[in-house]
């Protein structure tokens, strides 16, 4: 089975969209070729377009937040985002030995939103193995992260859509 010589972090960011679409197809052309990738997606509990999918490749896994909450309005659900994000994280630093490549979706929004501390990021950055590949998604992406990333994209929002009123629409942003 291949693996990756020399593991980076890349990261996709910015209020353009495509970051997590831009990662997916990096899990997609890293299966193609045999690698093992695991998807820990912050913020999603319910099943996307891309999970339906991706559950039936061979090589790819996807692990989803126990809790979703997109806009908490009491202490009780931020509390409950920050266990279920702090669950995740801990999932995906137990799993480094067991893939070639980790993507971490949307966990930029989660940090921005301090559901995460981004030491805790950082400090996973340190133990990772040498030929693990680190993909981050998500708008605001921290900027010690950004600094210490291999490879940063920023997608930025000419236009969109959502300006006219046009709604997140299944299959196409989730």
């Amino acid at each position: 089975m291949p693996h990756l010589s020399k593991g980076l972090i890349q990261v996709y960011t910015g209020a353009g969209k495509g970051k997590t679409t831009t990662a997916i197809g990096q899990a997609i052309r890293a299966a193609g070729q045999g690698l093992r990738v695991c998807i820990f997606q912050f913020l999603k509990s319910e099943p996307t377009g891309e999970q339906k999918i991706l559950d039936q490749l061979e090589g790819i896994k996807i692990v989803q937040s126990d809790y979703r909450c997109l806009h908490p309005k009491n202490e009780i659900q931020i509390k409950r985002l920050k266990d279920a994000s702090r669950r995740l994280l801990d999932k995906a630093c137990n799993s480094m030995e067991e893939y070639d490549i980790i993507i971490l979706d949307e966990i930029n929004v989660a940090l921005h939103l301090s559901l995460l501390e981004t030491q805790d990021v950082l400090k996973l950055f340190n133990n990772k193995p040498g030929n693990l590949e680190l993909i981050l998604t998500g708008r605001d992406c921290p900027k010690e992260i950004l600094e210490v990333a291999d490879l940063v994209t920023e997608m930025k929002r000419i236009k969109h859509y959502y300006d006219k009123g046009i709604e997140a629409r299944e299959g196409i942003e989730y």
